[in-house]
């Protein structure tokens, strides 16, 4: 599962790495992400059928989860990009820097065990196991969803 809610937040990360930063910028890309969150929500509700009075409380808590995930994994980017960017880093430092990026992986799994039996308190049994097949879905959506964009802009500068 956490490869699932994590590839998403990757893409994220990479693409509002490569976006300028000016306010109207950030603007947008706030934008977009809440656009996303939207998509998600709207898949999530139609893969899981999901009733409004379970929409309302799955969402804060699956939101919630993925929060602390992502919070788990840019701590250990801030590292191996401080690491990475260092020009003189030990053998050390490098180990330290596995060892983080390891350990997030593990902190986003229990994070995500923790937050099963919350699940389970608005979903069925059949709508969690689906849950599943859902989060790869929307990967895999978003996954061409970026593939159009880029071949669109691959395109596009071309014709310039």
């Amino acid at each position: 599962m956490k490869r699932l809610i994590f590839l998403p937040l990757i893409i994220l990360g990479f693409l509002s790495a490569i976006l300028p930063v000016s306010a109207q910028d950030r603007q947008d890309r706030d934008q977009w992400m809440n656009e996303i969150k939207q998509y998600r929500r709207t898949f999530f509700t139609k893969e899981l059928n999901l009733t409004r009075e379970q929409q309302n409380k799955f969402f804060p808590i699956y939101e919630e989860m993925e929060e602390r995930a992502e919070q788990a994994e840019e701590e250990a980017r801030v590292m191996e990009r401080r690491i990475a960017e260092a020009p003189d880093a030990t053998d050390l430092e490098y180990e330290k820097a596995t060892e983080a990026l390891y350990d997030a992986k593990l902190t986003q799994a229990e994070i995500e065990k923790s937050y099963m039996d919350k699940f389970r308190s608005v979903l069925s049994a059949k709508q969690l196991f689906e849950l599943k097949s859902a989060e790869r879905q929307f990967q895999r959506e978003m996954l061409k969803q970026h593939q159009r964009l880029r071949s669109r802009k691959t395109v596009g500068d071309k014709v310039q």
